[in-house]
Formats: C-alpha cells, structure tokens, sequence
C-alpha cells in the first residue's frame, strides 16, 4: 500500500512537471512590449502603508499584492495605456491610468479611503465562478480579516468562521473540533465538505477532518463558507455547508515572515515563511515550516468507578453525568501509566500535543493571466486525541503527506491532488486499549470549464472528477476479507445560469456521482435571484445533497469490551448440569422434563463484544428550501437573513443491536427456554422431596445450583442478551448501523454589522433551530446536537495608529447531545474572546489572543473535555 500511495504521487507531481516544463519552453520572446509597474499603497493619511492590498491590471490576470511596507510591483505589464485597481476590504476600490512603456518602469503610488465594506463589492465563489456576495445564489460569508489572523495564530482553522450565523463549533482539546452547520451534529462531523486549495481535507477512513495535521492558514488567505446542501457542485460531503480555503498566490507574500507565539497550556507555536519570484516575475516560489507543543484539557478516564469522568464533568455541569456505553476505558493517556490497576488510578504527567510541518510551492505565471501550480508537503501530528463512535481515540503519532498540481485559467481549472495518512506508531481505543492501524491515501483528478455567452447574460460550468481511496488497517479496524482495499468515485456537474432580466437571475445545475461503494446519485439544485440594485438580492434556492457512509460504517470490525468468558462458563456448566442430572438415579424421574444435554448457544471461549460496519448502508440525503436576503445600507451597515426549511431522511443510526440483517440477532430463548428449564426442575425437586423419594440433603444441593445458575443466567440475559447475533456461526454481541429516520429542521440565520466610524465595527450574529421527527428506529436518538438559539455579538476596532483590537461574546442554549457510546446534556455558555495587535513598525507586530477569557469552565460535544481559558500572546516579523 505504501509503494503504490509513493507511486501515485510520483505521476501526479511527474504529469504536474511535464505540463510546466510544457509551459516554461518558449518564454525568450516574452519580454518583449512589456514593462514593469512598481508603487506604494498608503491609507488617507498618506504615512501609513497598507499590507495586503490586492493590486491588478484590469482585463489581465496580472496581479500582486503590497508587502509589509505598502510597496507592490508588477512584471510582464503589456505596454501601453492601462488601468491598474487596488482593492482591500474596508477601502473604496481605487482605479488609476498608467502609461506603461516598453522596457521600462512605471511608478503608480495609491492613497486609499476607509471605508464601511459594501457587500457589493465583496466577490465569492460559491458558484465556482467568481462572482458578487451579494448575487450569489447561497447562504455565503467570508470569515473577516481578524478572525483569519486569530486562527492563524493559535492553528485552529475552524474558528476563523466561529462568529458565522448558523455555524456550530464544538470542540474538545485544543485540536479536536467538529465544524457543522444547520444542525445534526455529531462526534464526528462530516456534513461539512472542507476544501484548502480545492483538496479534500478530511481522513479517507473516518471522512472527517483532522485539524491539527491541516496546513496552516497563511496571512492573506481567504476563508469562504457555503451553508446549506451544495452536492450540485460540490459533491458527496457538502450535506451542510462547504468551507473553502483560498491559499495566496507566492507573488502575493513576497518576503520572509516569522511568527513566534506562547502562553497558557504550556503552549508553543513557531512558523517561518519565505516566498519570493524568480525570471522576471514569472516563477513565484513559496518555502514554509512550522512547529507547536501544546498541553491540553482532556484527562484520563481509567477510573474503574466513573469517578473521574463525573469529577472531570463537575465543575462544568450541575446535571448528573452519564457514564458511557462501554464504561471505563482500559488504556489511559499516553505519558499517564497505572498506579493501582485494582482501581485504575493513574499517574504521570500527559505528552503534549505535537505538530510539524513543512511545504513547498512553486507558481508559473503564464502570459494571458493563467497560472500553473505545484506544490506538497506534509504535517506530523502526536498525541492528538479524538471523540468518536466508540469512545476516545489517541493518535500516537501519524505522518499526513499531500500534494497538488493545478493550471488555473480565465475559463478553465485543471487539477490533480494527492492526500495521505500513515499511523507511523498505533492510536489507541482508550476504550478498549487496543492499538489501531491506518494507511490510507486518496487521489483526486478534475477538470472544470466555464465560460460566459449571450452578451454576458448566460453562464455555464461544467465538470467531471475521478476520485480513488485505498486503505489498509492491518486488521485492527476493518475484517482482513475487507481491509488493504482501493475504492473509487466518478462525478459529472454542470451550472446554467441566465438574467431573465438585469434584476432577475435563474440558476439550474445538477450532479452526478456515481461509485463501486454507493448506488448512483443524482443532487439538483435551482435559484432564482433578484437584485433590484447593487446593494440588496433576495434569493430562492432549492438544493439536494447527500453524505456517504465512512469506512467505519461500512467495514468496522473493532472490539467494544473485553472478551467474556462467562457466557462459554454458563453455557457448559448448564450442560453439565443437566447431563448428570439426566444419566444419574434421578434420570427416570425427571425424563418428562427433556432437560438438553446439550444448549444451541454456541459461545466460544472468549465471547467477543463488537462494533461491526454495514455493507448495505445507503447514502444519507437532504432536500432544503431557503429563502435570503442580503443588503448594505448607506455603506455604514449591512444585514444578511437566512431561512431554511430542510428534509433529512436515511440517517447512518448510531451503534445499535439487531440492526444490521448481516448479523441476525440471537434470543437465548430461541430454542431452549432455560429459565422456564430451571423452573419446571425446580418444582420437580421439590415434589420428589416431598414425596420422600430423594434426600433432603441431594434436593439442597442441586436447588442450590438451579440458584446460582439463574442468577448467572439472567445477569447473562441483561448484560448480552440484548446485543446477542450470530458471526460466522458462534455467538457474539453486536452493534452495528442501518439507515432508519426522517425529519424536518428549519431554521433562521441572521447576520448584520454597523459601522459606527471608519475604524470602529458592530457586528452580531443570531441563528434560531428547530426541528420535528417525522420518523426514527427504536433506539436510536435523533437529536440534531444543536442548540435552539446561539449568537455572537462583536465590536473590533483598526486605527492608523497601528492598533487592533476585537471583542466577541458568543451564548448558547443548553441542549441534548447524542452520538455514539457519549448521551447527555450540554449546559447553556456564555464565553468572551478578546484579540489584541499592535504594529511597531511597517516590520514587526505584536499581538494576543484569548479564548473564554472568563475561564468558565464549559464542554460542547458530550464525552470531550471541560476546556477552559487559553491566552497566547506573540510577534509577527516580516523582512
């Protein structure tokens, strides 16, 4: 497995190779009536320069962006008479005449004026197309320039959209969160589709993200969230939302820049950065690396009484804890060993969370504006801990390697991807302490085309991908008949869009998706938009989508408890009862009774507990209505509002018994009803007893054993019975999944800002939830693991003078959680986050970043940890 995932990134980055050579050939003619346009963008008091200015020559695809000191340059200029726009949010759009001369260099200084952002001229991709926020035909925020900064800083890319309506963030530890949105979370989510650089993010075995081996986000990156189903364009996945990182372009971050963060937790963070061009401008390279070291809030829960799971959950909660499923887990945290296995008393300090990374990135920057990519790398995670279905994973340490190849173009996108996991020492089942092996790889191949028609009043894309995953598990997660294995998907899409109207757009697209795992599927979607002017749009959508079952749900094969070797001991020791019975002196006179000399339960030695995969699970699918509206009024204030009315149906159920037909479920009655076997002999005893026909003493020792072998049996009976199937002839107890379930969820999402100066910005998100069950499996609990009402309010301030500074306080209402081994309820929270920067100089800035600053001591998501204030501060070098 290992050979073929080097062997597949090998032709990806080989077929990227030739392509660029294919492109870099014939450049010695290229200079040629072109030149050079150079300047300084500063803010209106023309002394402080501005830093990541976006700067372009319309109707080209030449662009860059000003570094530290507000400075810019653009090679390759066609000569002659160009427009050169500046664009930055919080800045009226800047155009400027240039002459541009052949050979030569000209210089192009820009003052820009603050201003409120105007929606409309905030432009997103929802669409694959670029296009204006304000007509696209999606719920879709970008994540502000603050919120980008702050998770840079502490690594944690989901809280760069934390204040988003709709968004539920819950997180357990430093690097486990779970991203959803529009309800129905859970410990694992994978509703939302998460793209860096249009790559997959998610783990090909689990489907999920692991956050804290994602690459970084970078300064100037852009964060972009689609909430709502999104399979027309995007795919299996996109059931909830799909977030969209935009990494920059190497031109774009010109220099070297050097971040140094530490603080609470133990916590240290380094990152370092060095990007620049090469042959006048038309190769951009980028060299990056990083390390952190972060202790964390998630303890040990070895205790054989529970006690340290209710202690843990104390201070954060008045409710009663509720023990898991399974119990307490055998294996504590590593660095933490047993200090009384009697107990489960554990001692030592835990291993820190540990993560490195390095990647490269190199850019062609082709004449007519498109640009070929190839870039790679890879993050090493150590002690990250996960809240699954099962209980808690450790990951000890696992090496994620990726690469990508692309040629991006005004009306086409081609693109190769390759993304990695290897478990290079086993993570651990804490619940069962069994160690868990995964070598996994996907491989990705799409191509997408667009273009406009009919005077610019039609637009189509269109586009097809071939997808591959293989994983292998060594047997530890997966039965060997189907571990070490390769799978595949292939998707067809295709986007119309046409003005019926300058005010009036319509939206169709369609996908399909078909696969040797899941039957084929088709996601419609439709929109109509109507903007009577640039500042307001309201939209009607119509979207289906659906998520497919993870490698765990199909194929999981892992031990839930330890083995057991009473069911075998009851079993044999009923059987031998009785054969004495049977062939001794009391033989005739029990004859009528038929005691069985042998019992059909078949339990093996060591009777095994299990969590087994379902073959035969259907995708998950959603259809939503929505109804939007996006206005900017008198450029000092905006209002987003959202609703939605969404059908879920076929959930993947949580682990349960007797669901899956694979695995029929076993009665320990089916065939012989011991207890009613044991009553009958009890009665019988006691006739011949009083009838005189045994001894008092015989009739004693053998109510006795009927005794202990009841109370064997029905603790049996209560503890197995109910999870009791047939696997491969032998008895075990099983859970497994099945689709079952219906429901309706709807929903209100609003999003507004003010800006009371230039400098100073209210903002405030409010997202109210609701849903009914229209049908669910007994059993299972449908919960959305959302609360009914969530919001943020914030207030950031950016001055001249160098100083930023943001506060936000987000509450929640108390709601019901379950997913997995983990039910309970997650009380109400009200946490303040405070986001402090000051800029020395055009060079250096410091900064601070808190986190539930108040240290209240909260969980989001039932079975994670009680996670509290966390303070970093740090500086920013850029030369």
């Amino acid at each position: 497995m290992r050979e073929r995932t080097k062997q597949a990134a090998g032709r990806i980055c080989a077929i990227a190779g030739v392509a660029a050579m294919a492109l870099l050939g014939p450049v010695s003619g290229w200079a040629q009536g072109t030149g050079q346009v150079q300047g300084k963008v500063t803010r209106q008091d023309e002394r402080t320069p501005l830093a990541g200015v976006s700067v372009m020559v319309r109707g080209t695809g030449i662009a860059a962006a000003t570094g530290p000191d507000g400075t810019y340059r653009l090679e390759r200029v066609p000569a002659g008479q160009q427009v050169i726009l500046f664009r930055w949010l919080g800045y009226r759009p800047k155009e400027i005449q240039a002459a541009v001369t052949a050979g030569g260099t000209t210089t192009v200084d820009a003052v820009l004026e603050a201003q409120p952002v105007a929606l409309e001229e905030v432009v997103v991709t929802a669409s694959r197309t670029p296009e204006r926020v304000v007509e696209a035909p999606a719920a879709v925020s970008i994540a502000d320039i603050p919120q980008v900064r702050t998770a840079a800083i502490t690594g944690q890319l989901p809280r760069a959209i934390a204040n988003v309506p709709g968004v539920d963030l819950v997180q357990s530890g430093v690097t486990d969160f779970n991203l959803n949105a529009r309800g129905f979370n859970s410990s694992l989510n994978r509703r939302v589709l998460v793209l860096q650089d249009g790559r997959d993010l998610a783990v090909a075995f689990l489907g999920a993200q692991e956050w804290g081996a994602n690459p970084p986000l970078e300064d100037g990156a852009r964060v972009e969230l689609v909430r709502g189903p999104g399979s027309a364009l995007y795919g299996a996945n996109a059931f909830s939302g799909v977030l969209s990182v935009t990494s920059p372009a190497a031109r774009d971050i010109r220099g070297t820049r050097l971040t140094l963060t530490g603080g609470e937790l133990s916590t240290f963070k380094g990152d370092l950065r060095h990007a620049g061009v090469l042959s006048q401008g038309k190769l951009g390279y980028k060299l990056a690396a990083g390390y952190s070291s972060s202790d964390t809030w998630s303890r040990s829960r070895t205790l054989k009484s529970g006690q340290d799971f209710a202690s843990e959950y104390a201070a954060a909660t008045s409710d009663p804890v509720k023990f898991p499923t399974f119990g307490y887990e055998r294996r504590p945290l590593n660095g933490q060993t047993f200090s009384d296995t009697a107990t489960g008393a554990v001692t030592g300090d835990r291993d820190p969370i540990v993560n490195t990374f390095g990647n490269a990135r190199l850019d062609y920057y082709a004449p007519g504006g498109s640009v070929v990519t190839v870039e790679g790398g890879a993050s090493q995670v150590e002690n990250e801990l996960f809240v699954t279905g099962i209980g808690r994973v450790q990951v000890t340490k696992a090496l994620r390697p990726w690469a990508r190849a692309s040629w991006a173009a005004r009306n086409y996108n081609l693109m190769a991807w390759y993304s990695g996991r290897d478990s290079r020492e086993p993570q651990y089942s804490l619940a069962s302490g069994l160690p868990l092996e995964e070598k996994s790889s996907i491989y990705h191949v799409e191509g997408q085309y667009n273009r406009s028609f009919a005077g610019d009043k039609a637009k189509v894309v269109l586009g097809a991908s071939f997808r591959n995953l293989t994983v292998n598990t060594q047997g530890t997660l997966m039965a060997p008949a189907d571990d070490d294995r390769s799978d595949h998907y292939v998707s067809a899409y295709g986007q119309l869009e046409y003005a019926l109207t300058p005010q009036l757009r319509v939206v169709g697209a369609a996908r399909w998706d078909d696969g040797n795992l899941i039957e084929g599927q088709v996601s419609p979607k439709g929109a109509l938009v109507f903007s009577p002017n640039e500042q307001h749009s309201v939209r009607f959508t119509f979207n289906q989508a659906f998520q497919t079952p993870n490698y765990s749900e199909f194929f999981l094969r892992v031990p839930v408890a330890s083995p057991q070797t009473g069911p075998r001991t009851l079993e044999r020791g009923i059987e031998g009862f009785f054969t004495s019975l049977n062939s001794g002196p009391l033989g005739p006179a029990l004859a009528s009774l038929q005691l069985p000399n042998t019992l059909p339960w078949n339990f093996d030695s060591l009777t095994q507990v299990l969590a087994l995969g379902n073959a035969k699970l259907k995708v998950e699918r959603v259809t939503g209505w929505e109804l939007g509206y996006k206005g900017n009024f008198s450029r000092k204030g905006y209002v987003t509002i959202d609703g939605y009315l969404n059908e879920l149906k076929d959930f993947v159920t949580d682990l349960l018994p007797g669901v899956n037909p694979a695995y029929p479920a076993y009665s320990l009655t089916q065939q012989v009803n011991v207890p009613n076997k044991l009553d009958s002999l009890q009665a019988r005893v006691q006739q011949l007893q009083t009838a005189g026909l045994i001894p008092a003493a015989t009739a004693a020792q053998i109510l006795g054993t009927i005794a202990v072998l009841r109370t064997n049996y029905n603790s049996l009976a209560a503890q197995l019975g109910p999870l009791l199937a047939t696997v491969g002839g032998s008895r075990a107890g099983v859970v497994s999944y099945t689709n079952a379930g219906r429901v309706i969820e709807r929903g209100v999402e609003f999003g507004g800002g003010y800006f009371v100066t230039n400098e100073f910005k209210l903002e405030g998100a409010y997202t109210f939830f609701d849903f009914t069950v229209k049908d669910s499996l007994t059993g299972d609990k449908l919960l959305p693991n959302t609360p009914k009402h969530k919001g943020s309010l914030t207030a950031t301030y950016s001055g001249a003078q160098g100083l930023d500074a943001s506060v936000t306080a987000r509450f929640s209402d108390a709601y019901d959680w379950a997913a997995g081994v983990y039910a309970g309820k997650i009380p109400s929270s009200q946490m303040v986050d405070i986001n402090l920067g000051y800029r020395l100089n055009n060079y250096v800035r410091l900064f601070a970043v808190g986190t539930n600053v108040l240290d209240q001591k909260r969980f989001s998501l039932y079975g994670g940890s009680v996670n509290g204030r966390r303070v970093l501060g740090g500086v920013t070098a850029t030369f």
